[in-house]
């Protein structure tokens, strides 16, 4: 059973930190890209960070240089570290895990975990 579990989302005021994890299970963690998006209320999801399975990371511009995502592929989890957060930070954040194999596409999206950067 494919499960992603995310957890560390909070109330946090502006700049300050958050750190997400992402728990995988079910699947093999290491062959699989592993984004975080962010939906806030009224917009559409957005990328926030990737990460494929070898390591290259990639960012939205927002959020270049105030967030990091790094992964441990031995825990089967993936990271979003974030920084400075501002209110347009405020969202619920998702984890997904994606791999393409001969033009396949296998997608597991987690529940996500709040975000809210208030004072």
């Amino acid at each position: 059973q494919v499960q992603l579990v995310e957890s560390g989302g909070a109330l946090v005021q502006p700049g300050g930190s958050l750190r997400l994890s992402c728990a995988a299970s079910g699947f093999t963690f290491s062959y699989y890209d592993m984004p975080w998006y962010r939906q806030a209320p009224g917009k559409e999801r957005e990328l926030v960070a990737g990460i494929t399975n070898i390591g290259r990371t990639n960012y939205a511009d927002s959020v270049k240089g105030r967030f990091t995502i790094f992964r441990d592929n031995a825990k089967n989890t993936v990271y979003l570290q974030m920084n400075s957060l501002k209110p347009e930070d405020t969202a619920v954040y998702y984890c997904r895990a994606r791999r393409i194999v001969l033009k396949a596409e296998t997608d597991y999206w987690g529940q996500g975990t709040q975000v809210t950067v208030s004072s």
